[in-house]
Parts: structure tokens; C-alpha cells; sequence
């Protein structure tokens, strides 16, 4: 599995956590991170 896919996954799983505001935003930052690096790294 690639690092971006892991990134991404572990954000869409911050998002169902149900400890609002906090784990919704930092699964919205998770996956942004997870793209950024799927679009800058390329892996």
C-alpha cells in the first residue's frame, strides 16, 4: 500500500469519529495531506 492511500485512509476514518470539532478537522487535514502528497510525491 502506498503512504498517500494509508494517509487517506486513516483520514476518512478521523472523520466518523464522533469527537467533534476536533476529529473531523483533523481528518479533513489528514486528507488533504494524504492528496497533497499523492499529487506532489507521485507515491
Amino acid at each position: 500500500m502506498r503512504t498517500s492511500t494509508i494517509v487517506l485512509l486513516v483520514g476518512i476514518v478521523l472523520l466518523f469519529i464522533p469527537i467533534p470539532p476536533f476529529a473531523t478537522i483533523a481528518g479533513i487535514l489528514t486528507i488533504l495531506a494524504g492528496l497533497a502528497m499523492r499529487f506532489l510525491g507521485g507515491s
